[in-house]
């Protein structure tokens, strides 16, 4: 009898769910049907010849998904008109400025309407006032180059096809007025190792970042590629004025490259030859922040070389994975806070964000990269704990799905953040209608 009961249950779930499935799904198709009589030009259904490239455009294949429509608003009143009207019909919604991250549902949806920000993609440059005006819908490569005939420069993404929305902010914003640089001819480029450079690469790494008095012009990231021994380290230095060779990476310059591509170059021309590796076509990443410490450093070299976690990652087709060390300086905190702080909860102290990119080919095979990876980037944080040089920031762009991004910038922040959320969405609408990217806690 208690076995019949069970399964009784059961059967009464699975069919509340499936009904509550079709109902979601009824309620997309009718809203969809709606919005194409108010935007027949800005609307793409599953009929349409362009839906299927857009269904796909997101960078990664984790994060295709199969939207009941897609909505491309060309004003911000075509999204004050159509937003109330998604809440209305209760219907799920994902937001996509360029589609970069591989997070599943960040910037794509099943059963719901996809915003696609495309349209939104002016860029205007206030001279008077040093500001340049960009649509959301921007990627940073055509901001980089229209700036360019006026010889300014904004801070943005370092990979060039990245979403200029997505990058700033993650939500529906339409425009972004950045502060403009006068900007023009930089010293830079990529220089190639082997593996086996590790450990005098990351010791460089820790002179460079715990030198008094640190270049401000100066920077770098450092990448390693332990499951793929072909493509070995990449270290991408720029300096900010055309002078090469600068003092600032000296402690690099004694160890022997494989290949030089450094150059005096403008900073679009610098930016558009940093090396991308061809990874598969499905990518998770993670991040972890912590102090730069030798011991430290000589620790990851080790782990991010013979973990048991690359054997996970590397038993997927094509498997493969990266890790990376991205200097952040005391002073660019300070600046922040000297333009009126944050709310990540950044430490005004020299970091570095760590990051560790996976990447391999087959859907079924997501959870052991996942699981690969989780364990790698946890080896990593678990060794800066242990030595004190942990920090809780979790940079938001190279994290994954499941980290808890939000929650890491600290109590206070996610306090204010929540007083942010009552007042301007009471009802919890990017809480509960928008299914992917990070939730405040």
């Amino acid at each position: 009898m208690a076995k019949q009961l069970f399964t009784l249950a059961v059967f009464g779930l699975l069919h509340t769910y499936c009904r509550g499935e079709s109902l979601a799904t009824e309620s997309s198709l009718s809203l969809c049907e709606e919005l194409d009589e108010i935007f027949p030009s800005s609307l793409l259904s599953p009929n349409d010849t362009e839906y299927s490239t857009l269904r796909t455009e997101n960078w990664s294949e984790t994060a295709w998904k199969t939207p009941t429509c897609i909505f491309q608003p060309a004003a911000a009143e075509d999204l004050q008109k159509v937003i109330p009207k998604l809440v209305e019909g209760n219907v799920s919604f994902a937001v996509r400025s360029g589609g970069h991250s591989p997070s599943p549902g960040a910037a794509n949806i099943d059963k719901g309407v996809l915003i696609d920000l495309s349209k939104f993609n002016a860029v205007d440059y206030d001279a008077e006032n040093n500001v340049a005006s960009i649509g959301a819908g921007q990627k940073w490569e055509n901001v980089y180059r229209q700036l360019d005939q006026f010889n300014v420069t904004v801070v943005g993404g370092r990979v060039l096809d990245v979403g200029v929305g997505g990058l700033i902010l993650g939500g529906i914003v339409t425009t972004f007025k950045l502060s403009t640089y006068p900007i023009q001819q930089v010293w830079g480029g990529i220089r190639g190792y082997t593996l086996g450079d590790v450990p005098e690469l990351l010791t460089a790494a820790f002179q460079y970042q715990t030198a008094p008095n640190k270049d401000p012009y100066a920077n770098f990231m450092l990448q390693g590629f332990p499951i793929n021994e072909s493509f070995g380290v990449i270290l991408s230095l720029v300096y900010l004025k055309p002078e090469p060779n600068p003092i600032a990476f000296d402690p690099f310059y004694h160890i022997n490259t494989t290949f030089d591509t450094t150059k005096i170059s403008s900073f679009t021309e610098f930016l558009s030859s940093q090396a991308q590796a061809e990874l598969p076509p499905r990518i998770d990443w993670f991040t972890t922040t912590l102090t730069p410490n030798k011991d430290l450093y000589d620790k990851i070299g080790s782990i991010v070389t013979t973990s048991k976690a690359l054997d996970k990652i590397r038993s997927a087709t094509a498997g493969s994975t990266s890790f990376s060390i991205q200097p952040i300086s005391s002073s660019l905190v300070e600046a922040g806070n000297a333009k009126g702080g944050n709310a990540l909860g950044l430490r005004a102290v020299n970091q570095t964000w760590f990051k560790v990119d996976s990447g391999w080919l087959w859907p079924e095979e997501d959870e052991v990269v996942h699981s690969g990876s989780t364990q790698l980037i946890g080896e990593v944080e678990a060794a800066a704990k242990k030595g004190g040089n942990y920090l809780r920031y979790l940079f938001m762009n190279d994290a994954s799905w499941d980290q808890d991004v939000i929650g890491h910038y600290g109590t206070n922040n996610v306090r204010k953040l929540r007083r942010i959320q009552r007042e301007y969405d009471p009802d919890l609408v990017f809480q509960r209608l928008v299914p992917g990217g990070y939730k405040i806690p």
